[in-house]
């Protein structure tokens, strides 16, 4: 499956929903906002949303730091 995060294109097997995306990618136990194709995806549907080939995200995750 062909798809866009953050302006880069990724092959990614073997996902079917943003929550696998999302592990896929190391991020599953962070605190992350997804947008799929321009539209905010609410973290309580991460594991209900279904991911489809090119389909384009954007992925901001927080860092913390002093």
């Amino acid at each position: 499956m062909n798809i866009t995060i953050n302006g880069n294109d990724h092959t990614i097997e073997q996902i079917e929903t943003i929550e696998d995306m999302l592990t896929q990618l190391g991020l599953g136990e962070k605190l992350v906002i997804v947008e799929q194709n321009r539209q905010i995806i609410d973290r309580g549907a991460y594991n209900q949303t279904v991911v489809r080939n090119n389909d384009t995200f954007e992925i901001v995750h927080f860092v913390g730091g002093g």
